[in-house]
């Protein structure tokens, strides 16, 4: 069943405190017992992104239902077919009933009720709110009206600028400003919210997820991807045309369509825009959502040289024994044919031995056999491995799975360099040999005390030998993007609490970097995995800092430079990144997961070829 969120009654006590708070800066609260006779639904929608309503009750607000929804969060939509000419204030509003609908498209209603807004995701979420009508007493007038006509949102449509920025006296909120639609894409949806609204012909950005839910841009050439994405390449490119796409009508009475990212969603979709925790503003279709399949195939790395070294680095999401076979023997048929076998493979989300059982086993021997197993039966090579397994519930993840990062290496064609003491507290470190760096633990994390990596993956660091040359590699998974606010948050810019971690984490990983280019000039080392962050974010910034550094990705042309799919942005979250003395590569984002309704995992791989 599509996902949604649920609403509850309480809704109008909630906003009231944060209107107390300031975090809904900018509206006027009516106290429960106030109330108001004849209004429409431009008068409860006002200017702004609160009702000047809100608290109040209000009696004989008349509208055409437009859209019902009998699941998740239940109600029904209504709008005036009569509109004002303020272009700020919508014409629509969505009704909230609890309990299943009574009431079909295209009755004429006269409702009284309390005005609410409700936040999606909770007032912490920094999630803008959707004003609606709660505790409804529903008459109907009459039955088979005609609907308004929708508002087609177009390319010409929505302004390229996204958001305004935030009133400083407000904390950074929008909430307060008065909504200026012909400037700032986040003012236009709002100023849709809750009207029945169509879409033609529009590019699939975002593939079908898990919910019954993909995403599409109206713009069809904004930052376009040569595979038909549309590419999130600073944070002052929001890409305004991207807009979530679900359907009002159940999935046991029509299934959703599976398209993948480049696919065309046909025809008109229309329905009432909807507001919500995970997508925003989302177009909830009353009609078929219809897709053309433009057959967007998996891609393949080339095979490396004899003489080149190919590292790669694969998120393989929660990997563990109980996961069905078959998702073992699809990513190792991804290592084999689509990463042509490379020969170091840095792996992150390897779980333990029986995954999120939270039972204090750390050992992950069995989580690798299986996967090292069905890469020999995909007819790949007998990978070696080395990791250091976690001290339990220390980083972070699902609990009980004790993720980490995992090092295969192909014995036939490199030689790991083994320096016994690492385990997970102790720190490894950088001396010199002969005038030539290596590390004192082989494998080894690093800096595993520092309060960088509390309740996160700590960097594994090894030392592999090829052809005679040292190659260092260290393997990476930084904290995620848990609790940073969304795109649309009311504050503009949105707050990104997670960076803070990330930064430090970077921090970490170019100091050591630097201690070894410090002995080492023209060391070949690596840093690889899963950064959680963007090319041009500040974390990647910390970690090449004073040059130790180049984010491999950026020698992709800015079309290609992504990673994930998310909300309809492709983005870059897994790098490679290499140290001065890595001067030739040829590098590859291998989308064979993220723009995909089907996936193996959500992260595409990164290879990196070269000669040390």
């Amino acid at each position: 069943m599509p996902s949604s969120i649920p609403r509850f009654a309480a809704v109008s006590a909630v906003v009231a405190a944060a209107l107390a708070a300031g975090l809904l800066a900018g509206s006027t609260s009516a106290s429960a017992e106030d109330s108001a006779a004849g209004v429409r639904i431009h008068d409860i929608q006002g200017t702004t992104r609160v009702s000047p309503l809100v608290g109040t009750q209000v009696t004989g607000v008349t509208g055409i239902v437009t859209g019902v929804r009998t699941y998740g969060s239940r109600g029904f939509w209504i709008q005036d077919p009569q509109a004002d000419a303020n272009p700020a204030t919508s014409e629509g509003l969505f009704v909230f009933t609890s309990s299943v609908p009574t009431v079909a498209v295209g009755d004429a209603v006269s409702l009284n009720g309390t005005v609410t807004e409700y936040v999606p995701g909770g007032l912490n979420s920094g999630n803008q709110s959707l004003t609606q009508l709660s505790k409804p007493v529903i008459t109907v007038v009459s039955q088979g009206n005609a609907l308004p006509a929708p508002v087609t949102i177009s390319g010409w449509s929505v302004p390229d600028t996204y958001a305004p920025e935030g009133d400083p006296a407000a904390a950074g909120s929008i909430n307060g400003l008065t909504l200026d639609p012909e400037t700032y894409a986040l003012d236009y949806y709002e100023s849709l919210e809750g009207t029945n609204v169509r879409i033609g012909s529009s590019r699939v950005v975002g593939a079908t997820d898990p919910y019954a839910e993909l995403w599409v841009s109206v713009k069809p050439f904004e930052n376009r991807t040569w595979r038909g994405g549309t590419v999130y390449g600073s944070y002052e490119s929001q890409n305004s045309g991207r807009l979530q796409i679900q359907s009002l009508t159940p999935l046991a009475q029509q299934p959703f369509p599976k398209a993948n990212v480049g696919d065309r969603l046909t025809g008109t979709t229309e329905g009432p825009l909807d507001f919500n925790q995970f997508g925003g503003y989302t177009l909830t279709a009353r009609t078929p959502v219809t897709v053309e399949d433009r057959g967007l195939e998996r891609e393949s790395t080339a095979k490396q040289h004899k003489n080149e070294l190919a590292v790669a680095t694969y998120n393989v999401e929660n990997l563990d024994p109980s996961d069905p076979q078959e998702k073992f023997d699809a990513l190792a048929k991804a290592v084999v044919d689509n990463l042509a076998s490379p020969d170091i493979l840095a792996l992150e989300e390897i779980q333990d031995n029986n995954g999120a059982k939270n039972d204090g086993t750390v050992a992950a021997d069995q989580t690798v056999k299986k996967f090292t197993d069905a890469i020999v039966a995909a007819g790949g090579p007998a990978y070696e491995w080395r990791s250091i397994d976690p001290q339990n519930n220390k980083d972070g993840g699902e609990p009980g799975g004790n993720i980490r990062q995992v090092f295969l290496f192909n014995p036939e064609r490199v030689s790991f360099t083994d320096r016994a003491g690492g385990d997970a507290a102790a720190a490894t470190a950088v001396t010199g040999e002969k005038g030539r760096a290596a590390l004192t633990l082989s494998p080894g994390r690093i800096d595993p005390a520092n309060t960088a990596w509390e309740s996160s993956r700590k960097p594994l660091a090894g030392e592999f030998v090829f052809r005679g040359r040292t190659v260092f590699v260290i393997a990476n998974h930084f904290g995620s993007k848990g609790g940073d606010e969304s795109l649309v948050s009311h504050h503009q810019p949105p707050n990104r609490s997670s960076e803070a971690k990330r930064l430090l984490q970077a921090q970490a990983v170019n100091a050591f970097v630097k201690d070894i280019v410090a002995l080492e000039k023209q060391a070949d080392v690596l840093v690889v995995g899963d950064i959680n962050d963007f090319e041009f974010s500040g974390t990647t910034k910390a970690l090449t800092d004073g040059g130790a550094l180049y984010p491999a990705v950026k020698s992709l042309p800015r079309s290609e430079r992504y990673s994930y799919v998310y909300q309809g942005n492709s983005q870059v979250l897994d790098q490679i990144l290499t140290s001065p003395g890595v001067h030739h590569f040829a590098y590859d984002s291998v989308h064979i997961n993220a723009e995909f309704a089907d996936q193996d995992s959500d992260h595409d791989p990164q290879v990196l070829r070269f000669r040390p």
